[in-house]
C-alpha cells in the first residue's frame, strides 16, 4: 500500500512540475511575446525580397543561403546547407523595433550599408513556436533584414514595436 502511495504521489509532483516547465517556457523571455503567438498564427507566405510591415507576422519560404544576395555579410556567417532571405522593412520614426523569430536562425538588420547591432535579445529553447526576440534601436526609415543560418526552410517572422 505505501509504495502505491509513494509511487502516485511522485507522479502527481511530476506531473506538476513538468506543467509548471511548459508554461514558464514563453514566460522566461525577457518581454512578453503573447503578440508573436496571436500573429504567427495568421502570418502570411513571403519569399526573400519582401517588403515587412510593423504590426504583422510573415511565414518565409527561405532559400539556400548561398543563393541569397544580402546587402552586407552577414554579422555571423552561416553554415553551409542552411536558409536565408532578405525583406524591407519601414522603421518607424522612434526607430525602436523588435523582430521576433520562429525558429533559430541569426538576424541582421542593415541600415545605410551598415549592420546595426541589436540593442536587446532574448532567446528561449522552450517557448512552442517562438525561438527568439531582438530589438533594434535604428533610425527611421529604410532598413533592410537580412535572416541566415536557418536550419530548415521555413522561418515565421513577427516585426513589432516594443512593448
Amino acid at each position: 500500500m505505501k509504495k502505491v502511495v509513494i509511487i502516485s504521489l511522485f507522479a502527481i509532483l511530476a506531473g506538476t512540475s513538468f506543467a509548471a516547465a511548459a508554461d514558464t517556457g514563453c514566460d522566461a523571455f525577457k518581454w512578453p511575446v503573447t503578440r508573436e503567438q496571436a500573429l504567427f498564427a495568421a502570418a502570411q507566405a513571403a519569399q526573400s525580397g519582401a517588403t515587412l510591415t510593423v504590426g504583422r507576422a510573415v511565414d518565409f519560404s527561405l532559400a539556400a543561403v548561398d543563393t541569397v544576395s544580402f546587402e552586407v555579410p552577414p554579422d555571423r556567417a552561416p553554415k553551409a546547407g542552411t536558409f536565408g532571405a532578405t525583406a524591407n522593412v519601414t522603421v518607424p520614426p522612434d526607430g525602436e523595433i523588435q523582430f521576433s523569430l520562429s525558429d533559430e536562425a541569426w538576424i541582421d538588420v542593415v541600415q545605410d550599408g551598415k549592420t546595426v547591432k541589436s540593442a536587446a535579445v532574448s532567446g528561449v529553447k522552450n517557448c512552442p513556436g517562438i525561438r527568439k526576440s531582438v530589438r533594434f534601436k535604428l533610425q527611421g526609415g529604410a532598413a533592410i533584414v537580412q535572416l541566415s543560418g536557418a536550419k530548415k526552410a521555413d522561418l515565421k517572422l513577427a516585426v513589432l514595436t516594443p512593448e
